[in-house]
Formats: structure tokens, sequence, C-alpha cells
């Protein structure tokens, strides 16, 4: 039987060893490919959002990824989740926002969510996902949002250090006010993955594993 072909759109190239190794972990038998354009993050950033021509950009990422063979889509960046949507709605095979398992996970676990994110242009998108998956579920529930301001800017400059202290100390300060919090942008994994046992109390949601879990099942 020929292999399953998975393709992941990224708008960092610094995330493609860390999907790669969860692929490799979790989707034996898979085929990957990856596309990545760093161009469409910068161009978010430096717009303050998801702007109409950077929507077309990402349609049609995921559409070369289509035509290149791929089974099913997944786009590794929260901050064009709308475009995302718009793509699966228009594909002929199954288009993922990486946020989306997390976004479900999230409503399962708790009313009160925390959303962490270190660029405004993905805290919104996020927050956004999580109260639309909450009304599909019929849940209410209740958003708190923190922003790690300058931590994205001191993770591009090789500053890693100072990126990961400065979202540990917003896990804890947020993990005593809420029941679950998700981390709104999959480069914060590996923060949440190396805190201290006990720090934070309450469940930390990554996008990276939760989607691969999913598209392990779905695949």
């Amino acid at each position: 039987m020929k292999p399953k072909v998975l393709a992941l759109v990224h708008t960092s190239a610094m995330l493609v060893p860390m999907f790669q190794q969860l692929c490799r972990d979790k989707l034996p038998g898979v085929d990957v490919f990856n596309i990545a354009d760093e161009s469409l993050i910068k161009d978010v950033i430096r717009h303050g959002g998801l702007t109409p021509a950077v929507a077309q950009r990402v349609v049609a990422h995921i559409f070369l990824a289509e035509r290149a063979g791929a089974d099913y889509i997944m786009v590794t960046c929260s901050s064009i989740g709308r475009a995302v949507e718009t793509a699966a709605g228009l594909c002929s095979v199954p288009v993922l926002r990486v946020d989306q398992p997390m976004a479900d996970r999230a409503v399962q676990l708790g009313t009160r969510i925390g959303v962490i994110a270190t660029l405004s242009t993905t805290l919104e998108p996020t927050a956004d996902l999580i109260r639309r998956r909450a009304a599909l579920a019929d849940k209410h529930v209740q958003l708190e949002s923190h922003l790690c301001d300058s931590a994205f800017d001191a993770l591009v400059r090789g500053d890693i250090a100072r990126h990961d202290a400065m979202v540990s100390d917003a896990l804890d300060q947020l993990g005593r006010r809420v029941d679950v919090i998700v981390l709104a942008q999959a480069s914060m994994a590996r923060v949440a993955e190396n805190l201290a046992p006990g720090i934070v109390s309450v469940p930390i949601l990554a996008s990276p594993p939760l989607a691969i879990e999913y598209l392990a099942n779905a695949l």
C-alpha cells in the first residue's frame, strides 16, 4: 500500500526539526514533507495581523502542497489560522490548523482558560479559535490572555534563555488563576516540557504534540 503523505506548512524554519522528530515518533510509515515561508509571519508582524495579501499566499502554499501529492495538510502557525480555514473549504484533501486539537482539549479540560503568546498577532487568533470551538461544544468559557512582550524578539536574536525565562514566569503567574493554560505558539512547547515539576499545577497544552496525536488518528 502506498504510504500516506503529510505536508507541513511553516512560517518559521526553526519549527521544522521539532515537527520532524514528532512525526518520526508518532507517524511511522507516513511520508512527510515541509514547506517553510518565513516572509508570511514577517508580513503579519509588520502589518499587525493577517492581511488579504498574506492570506492569499497561505492559501497558495496549501494548494501547492495538495498538488505535490499531500493526502493531509497541516499549517503550524496560529497567526494565519483564518487563512488556513479558508483553504480547508477549498481543498480536496483535509487541512488542519495546528492549534485546533489544542483548543478542543482546552475546552474539555476547563472553563477558565489561560492563553499565553509571545506575539500579539497570535494571541487574538488563538483566543478567537478557543471561543468558537467552545461554542461548537455548547460550553461557556472565560479566557485570560497574557502577552510575553519582547520574548519573540529575544528568540529571533538567539537569546533562548531570555525567551524561556519570560514564558516560564508567565506560566507560573497564570497557572494560579486558571484551570488550563494554552500556549498559542508552537515555539513555546519546549519551555513547558522543561519546566521543573510542581512549578505549575494546571495542565499546559502545546499545539505540536496534540496536533500530531490528532493526525496519528486521522491518518
